[in-house]
């Protein structure tokens, strides 16, 4: 019996690499992949360009393309899982990129690692051809997140990853409204395997994720899977107490030995009361990050709103 391969594909204004997107997976099902059978959805964020008219073309001819259609744009991470929710496949790519930064060719590695075992098959991006700025802050963020979840999760690893059905059916039961996607099948547990590769550069246009999007998503990854930034806040805030605790006791014993300590410190108290103000203000801001999150938890909104679907059943 043929097995089914589901591909997710995001995009949002992606017309000049679209088609050349969903060009590259058939020809390589064509020629790596003969024997399984393709499921390929693309879900679109309120494209204002003509991605959506040129996928319709595509779904028209090929039965295997499905378009999933969004009302607004609702942020790359919650439109990717939702297209992820709606695939049928025996074993689901949770994200291949319109603009095939992550290259197609991989997959087949990751087939051949299901097939001998493997439930979850993921891609590490080892090196990156991007300005040094950018991935020099990408690979602290991999690091830091791998180090403090409470997950094993290996640094540098995106949503470029093969999960098997049963992985996709223990995501499900996670039910968070705020996917962070790539971490939920190490979450999940089963038995996995890294690819390292190198993430190529974008081949038309520019980036659609902005730098608050990155912030965002990096957010949301921490809190999701972490509590450390609330620990991190509780010793510092223990530590800063500690410290003028021992600066008063310092100041009390060198007036005590006689020492005219004067009207000197009135910089140091202006320092200290910036200090402790930020501080005050950045774990203040740390807390309502995850007041939000529980906040969004809570209101139960869809995940996403569709205006239509393209050649589901």
């Amino acid at each position: 019996m043929r097995k089914t391969i589901s591909l997710v594909t995001p995009c949002f204004n992606e017309e000049d690499g679209i088609a050349e997107c969903y060009q590259a997976i058939k020809d390589l099902f064509a020629r790596e992949l003969p024997d399984y059978d393709r499921e390929h959805i693309f879900c679109d964020n309120a494209s204002s360009d003509r991605t959506v008219e040129i996928l319709k073309a595509i779904a028209a001819e090929d039965p295997s393309v499905k378009i999933i259609v969004n009302s607004r744009n609702f942020g790359i991470l919650r439109n990717t899982y939702n297209g992820v929710l709606s695939t049928t496949g025996d074993a689901i790519v949770l994200f291949v990129p319109a603009d095939l930064q992550d290259p197609p060719e991989l997959i087949t590695t990751f087939v051949k690692h299901w097939e001998a075992g493997n439930e979850v098959v993921f891609g590490i991006r080892a090196e990156r051809e991007e300005p040094i700025l950018l991935r020099t802050a990408r690979h602290f963020y991999y690091q830091f997140i791998s180090r403090m979840s409470y997950v094993t999760y290996p640094a540098d690893v995106g949503d470029y990853q093969l999960v098997d059905r049963k992985v996709l059916d223990a995501m499900k039961r996670f039910e968070d409204v705020q996917p962070f996607m790539r971490m939920m099948p190490f979450d999940a547990g089963f038995r996995s395997v890294g690819i390292p590769y190198k993430w190529q550069p974008r081949k038309h246009g520019i980036s659609r994720n902005r730098l608050w999007q990155l912030v965002d998503q990096g957010l949301n990854g921490i809190i999701s899977f972490s509590s450390a930034p609330l620990r991190i806040a509780f010793f510092a805030g223990f530590g800063i107490a500690f410290l003028s605790f021992v600066y008063a006791f310092t100041l009390l014993v060198l007036k005590l030995l006689g020492f005219d300590l004067g009207p000197q410190g009135t910089p140091t108290i202006v320092i200290a009361i910036f200090f402790f103000g930020g501080v005050q203000m950045l774990f203040l801001g740390l807390l309502g990050e995850y007041i939000v999150a529980i906040f969004n938890q809570v209101r139960r909104r869809p995940m996403v709103i569709e205006r239509e679907r393209v050649n589901f059943e």
